[in-house]
């Protein structure tokens, strides 16, 4: 499921809580609802609350880092880009081939992770043959080098491409993990339905209390929207900016006015 249905789920089972509160309310005799037993069930769900916002901040912290340290993989995957692109321009025209692909691999990247952000149509058909770091590598071990500098520029450049295509697939099992477990996220779920069925059991029956009831509700599922939605770095309405890629083809030779140079 996705963060959006997942929270919505959130605020249809936290408003159904609230809901049964109410009902429990109705129900129950008066001397269950005395001061006395107000104060107990304010210690017993004050606890839960506190454990469930400790939770929530934890789970916020850990979903941010996962989201930064994504952003710092791609932009050390751009770094590594331009640095492959530097290495195969010392070495001679002959890599003149494969710098094109590269800076056509990088295009048609930004145009299958971002398709809201397509460069040129022709980019993603003419990489679509051989596109990848696969096909850059295999065009720099088809070099013949001619003195040791070109060999010491051909054996760094196969290793800068290496660690392209491990960083790659990184990003590949990355996709569509998450560190959030869902039985975890099934057991957050029902604290902040009890928690918020206390509250609309114990709080007088009006409207205004129903509303602002709800509007928590509404809160606490967009803390859960953006545990979810920060933990998918590379898809969803929050994944990482394309900016870090735009910039590699600009120091490539790339892009100026919308075209392929």
């Amino acid at each position: 499921m996705s963060p959006v249905a997942i929270s919505f789920v959130a605020v249809a089972c936290i408003f159904g809580g609230i809901l049964l509160g109410v009902l429990i309310r109705n129900i129950l005799p008066e001397h269950h609802l005395s001061d006395e037993s107000k104060d107990a069930l304010k210690l017993g769900i004050g606890m839960t609350a506190t454990l469930a916002a400790l939770v929530i901040a934890l789970l916020l912290a850990s979903a941010k880092g996962s989201y930064d340290t994504a952003n710092v993989e791609l932009m050390q995957a751009g770094s590594r880009f331009i640095f492959l692109d530097r290495v195969m321009a010392q070495y001679g025209p002959e890599t003149n081939e494969a710098r094109e692909l590269l800076r056509r691999t990088v295009a048609a990247v930004i145009e299958r992770r971002w398709p809201e952000e397509k460069i040129v149509p022709t980019v993603a058909e003419a990489s679509g043959v051989r596109a990848g770091i696969d096909a850059v590598q295999e065009k720099l071990r088809k070099l013949s080098p001619r003195n040791d500098a070109q060999r010491a520029l051909q054996s760094r450049a196969l290793q800068i491409s290496d660690d392209i295509s491990e960083g790659r697939w990184l990003i590949i099992e990355q996709r569509g993990q998450s560190s959030l477990p869902m039985p975890f996220l099934v057991v957050l779920v029902f604290w902040l339905t009890i928690i918020f069925a206390t509250f609309s059991l114990i709080s007088p029956r009006n409207g205004t209390v129903i509303a602002v009831l709800l509007v928590c509700a509404l809160s606490a599922a967009a803390s859960l929207f953006l545990i979810l939605a920060l933990d998918s770095p590379y898809e969803g309405l929050l994944k990482v900016s394309s900016a870090p890629l735009h910039n590699v083809l600009t120091h490539l030779g790339g892009i100026a006015t919308g075209t392929l140079k």
